[in-house]
């Protein structure tokens, strides 16, 4: 990122994404922030700008293709990847029936080729696991995860490899019986 730059709770914020309240998160756990990531994808120059962040942090790396979990990972793959260069493809990885991912729709993936998996918010890995779960089972290398927002302040590691999100921040999450959100009656918003 170069100091040019604006950074991204900027931009999240200016996006919209940055929604304060009482939220009850996919996992079922409460908290006052939530970053809806739909507001960022819908902003073509916000994601745009952070994918090149994306993009400048794994260049060393060289990765051969960019690979994301469906749904949002689809549009930051193809948004990374064309930062990096003419010659790097943008895959994303499907739910499967029973779960887990898999590259389907013709994708492949040579033996050794090396894979930048990109993916929006991070709260427990899961995405992000089984999507380079389906980048090995297709051959391919994992070298690096890059995230729009790390929910866990970098606590959440993969297995060694190069992690680098353009914001990480810690939000707190409480269980729903010791919520204080609910006991003060703050209405619940489920995302």
């Amino acid at each position: 990122m170069t100091d040019s730059a604006p950074d991204a709770m900027t931009l999240l914020e200016e996006a919209g994404a940055v929604l304060t309240g009482h939220f009850q998160y996919a996992s079922g756990r409460h908290g006052d922030t939530y970053i809806e990531k739909f507001r960022l994808l819908e902003k073509p120059h916000v994601t745009e700008a952070l994918c090149q962040q994306l993009a400048d942090h794994f260049r060393p790396l060289e990765p051969d293709l960019v690979v994301g979990p469906t749904t949002g990972g689809i549009l930051l793959a193809h948004e990374t990847a064309k930062h990096l260069g003419e010659s790097i493809n943008a895959y994303f990885a499907e739910r499967g029936e029973s779960g887990g991912r898999y590259l389907g729709r013709g994708f492949t993936i040579d033996e050794g080729q090396t894979v930048l998996v990109v993916d929006d918010v991070l709260t427990t890995g899961g995405s992000v696991r089984d999507t380079l779960d389906a980048v090995v089972e297709a051959g391919g290398t994992p070298v690096g995860v890059g995230l729009v927002v790390d929910r866990t302040d970098g606590t959440t590691g993969f297995g060694g490899l190069e992690t680098f999100s353009c914001l990480a921040i810690d939000v707190a999450s409480y269980a729903p019986d010791e919520c204080e959100l609910c006991e003060a009656g703050v209405e619940l918003t489920v995302t």
